[in-house]
């Protein structure tokens, strides 16, 4: 005898862990560990419309409260309502969206309490979307719990807001909130870790359970209907002695290349590759990046012999202590595909939830070296979850918020409604290379951006990447135009190192504002006002408005051009400074590189020419492999290609015609200075020193050498030598 239940409704890893479809009545006695009368009510629910015949007779009069609304009348392709009051971290809350062809139409929050047994009630307090589709401001649930899974509902009554109330019945769909799909692979030589024994290393919660916990019950727990795919994933490296390491290029390739054959997969799917190193070194644990392929798709990659595989001296139990990291760092890395809700977000007045900041926070998306006491203290009193903020915005947060883009707030207010109090000892300074700040059309803008200590002593201050930090809100704005909130590609998660600036010493980046995960946010010709935001020691930094020019076409090849060059594929290439195998995109480019002496012909170049400088790893995947099943051999592979230094330089030369000085003003200046090794090993014919990062900047000795390899002018040689020993990482 089989009954249709869905055993996450039970309490316990093993339900929640579990796919079962049913289960099976043993005559045999055996302990029980679930009781039926521990049924969750927490999930999903539908509301699924059908047509009434006859037709309903019209009303004679108003009524006070019908069974259902006039907005029922519109196409909703998809409502749904998700209960979260018991299981696994309840929020107390109930939300809802209502979706129609096009995407979601109006979505809502609503915090609950308790009336009764299996009765609920609370206020709406956030909507999102088109909002006088829901125009109530209370809700009241009442509950209907079962065994099988077809006889559970919620009957909910909206009322409230001047409109007259009105009943829904959701129908139960499933035990979780949301749908996600991971796939794991590892490269050659990388150390996969997906799951650790919560009591392996000695430092742990006291009250903490033993179990071996899983990323996949991680985000299960979460409230996420996690699958993936069977096998161990391992990729391997197509050439013996081939280098471990590799660039954003090779990551970003990678990305693109892998989700460009699974066109047919869900938006909720993520890509987790580990490999060994980045090209930084061992301070960078993992990048994430966002928007691959024509869904939106992310992809995160883990660098297993980074610094969290370096435990601090005297650890109690070093090998677990690594374990323990590489599973956060995943664990963290995933977390950022959900576009997690940040403390700041609400000052700027982003239509979220007004959250606290909290650096003591025990959360996969805290940093365990951040927190007084360091990470014994963090791990001392972490019991590998996500804080209730988290869960609430993974939970409940509308679906757009996955994508933030306009910034109508900026419009009326700029930043003098941040809640943030400012920070006068330092400056945020923007500018770009160009005289008068006029800017060619087609030139992706590039903008120069330093922090600078101006507090008259020398000042303790991160090293992260300035245009990757959390803290970061940059804003672009046109004439007669929303603003727009640019977003990186991706992030880099990395070491939490810390240095000391001195007096009018400063921190820079180049920061390439022209394309995100927007889009193209100044393709067009026009006046462009340009401002950012930057929270440091929990104070706003707020820089000058820079205001910039873009200029119309100046001929027919011009516009032409324009069609190919602003895409999503060549935005992104831009922005990590290369390809190797996004054909549509080096085809794009290399049109470009024939406008000599155009800007954008000399940041096409260089972005062609760095991968090319050196060995080259891409990923190569059968067009029978299908996400989800078993890989067959070298069905997923690393080839590695070997440096094409002709081509290079061929590339170069174009880049660097008529004026070096000019190439690197394209690029950006910290842009041209991550790349300046390979290039310089081009022009040299492989003999010119790597130009690695150390802590806070480059070698200077390192630095200079590679530099001069090209034919700078003396003020670009002191601007990049400056610029090298003060570069954010």
């Amino acid at each position: 005898m089989t009954a249709d239940f869905d055993p996450a409704d039970f309490d316990g890893d093993s339900a929640l862990d579990t796919d079962m479809a049913g289960f099976d009545i043993d005559p045999k006695l055996r302990p029980v560990r679930h009781l039926p009368l521990l049924v969750q009510a927490s999930g999903r629910y539908n509301f699924v419309r059908s047509p009434r015949f006859p037709m309903p007779r019209a009303l004679p009069g108003a009524v006070d409260r019908f069974d259902d609304d006039i907005n029922a009348l519109t196409l909703y392709t998809r409502e749904e309502l998700r209960l979260d009051v018991d299981g696994r971290y309840p929020q107390m809350t109930v939300s809802g969206t209502r979706a129609g062809p096009l995407g979601p139409v109006v979505s809502w929050v609503a915090a609950l309490t308790r009336t009764g047994a299996n009765h609920y009630s609370g206020q709406i307090w956030f909507k999102d979307g088109q909002v006088g589709a829901i125009p109530h401001t209370q809700i009241s649930l009442k509950v209907t719990k079962s065994l099988l899974a077809a006889q559970r509902k919620v009957e909910a009554t909206f009322s409230g807001g001047g409109a007259a109330s009105f009943v829904r019945t959701y129908i139960f769909s499933s035990s979780s909130f949301r749908p996600a799909e991971f796939e794991y692979d590892t490269v050659a030589g990388a150390t996969r870790v997906t799951e650790i024994g919560t009591h392996d290393h000695p430092n742990h919660p006291a009250t903490m359970a033993s179990e071996t916990l899983s990323l996949d019950s991680v985000y299960r727990r979460a409230g996420f209907n996690v699958s993936d795919a069977p096998g161990n994933g391992a990729i391997p490296l197509g050439a013996a002695g081939a280098d471990q390491r590799w660039t954003d290029q090779e990551m970003h390739d990678a990305m693109q290349i892998y989700w460009s054959r699974f066109a047919d997969k869900p938006q909720w799917s993520l890509w987790v590759l580990f490999a060994s190193l980045h090209v930084q070194g061992s301070s960078l644990g993992g990048i994430m990046f966002d928007d691959i392929g024509s869904n939106h798709r992310q992809g995160t990659a883990i660098f297993t012999d980074a610094f969290i595989a370096h435990p601090p001296a005297g650890d109690a139990d070093p090998d677990a202590w690594v374990r323990r990291m590489r599973f956060w760092t995943a664990a963290h890395e995933v977390g950022h595909a959900f576009n997690l809700a940040h403390s700041w977000q609400k000052s700027l007045g982003t239509p979220w939830i007004p959250l606290a900041d909290d650096p003591e926070a025990r959360s996969f998306m805290n940093y365990p070296y951040a927190v007084a006491g360091g990470q014994a203290a963090f791990f001392a009193d972490f019991d590998f979850r996500f804080s209730d903020p988290e869960l609430l915005f993974m939970r409940h947060g509308p679906e757009r918020f996955v994508q933030m883009g306009n910034a109508d707030w900026f419009d009326q207010h700029g930043f003098s409604q941040v809640a943030l109090d400012p920070n006068e000892e330092f400056g945020l300074t923007l500018s770009v290379n160009a005289r008068d700040n006029r800017l060619p059309y087609l030139l992706p803008p590039v903008v120069e951006m330093a922090l600078v200590n101006r507090s008259g002593r020398p000042k303790l201050a991160s090293a992260a990447r300035l245009s990757e930090r959390a803290g970061l809100t940059l804003i672009i704005s046109k004439d007669g135009r929303p603003a727009r909130q640019w977003s990186p590609y991706s992030r880099h998660c990395g070491e939490s190192l810390e240095i000391i600036l001195g007096q009018g010493e400063a921190l820079y980046d180049s920061v390439l504002v022209g394309a995100g995960r927007n889009g193209w946010d100044m393709a067009e010709p026009g006046r462009y006002t340009i401002q950012a935001m930057l929270v440091v020691d929990g104070r706003a930094v707020i820089s000058n408005a820079l205001e910039v020019k873009v200029e119309p076409p100046e001929s027919r090849e011009e516009e032409r051009l324009a069609q190919d060059i602003f895409t999503p594929e060549v935005g992104q290439v831009l922005a990590v400074n290369g390809t190797r195998g996004i054909q549509s995109a080096v085809d794009a480019l290399r049109a470009a590189t024939r406008m000599r002496q155009h800007p954008l012909a000399r940041q096409a170049a260089i972005a062609l020419a760095g991968p090319l400088a050196d060995e080259y790893k891409l990923l190569q995947v059968d067009e029978r492999a299908r996400p989800g099943e078993t890989p067959a051999a070298a069905a997923r592979r690393i080839e590695v290609y070997d440096a094409d230094l002709k081509e290079a330089r061929h590339l170069l030369a174009i880049a660097t015609e008529g004026s070096a000085d000019a190439a690197v003003n394209a690029v950006g200046h910290t842009r041209f200075l991550r790349e300046a090794g390979k290039l310089a090993r081009a022009l040299d014919g492989g003999v010119a020193p790597a130009l690695r990062q150390t802590g806070l900047g480059f070698d200077a000795v390192r630095a200079g050498d590679v530099i001069g390899g090209f034919n700078l002018g003396q003020d670009m040689q002191r601007m990049l030598a400056l610029k090298a020993n003060g570069l954010s990482i």
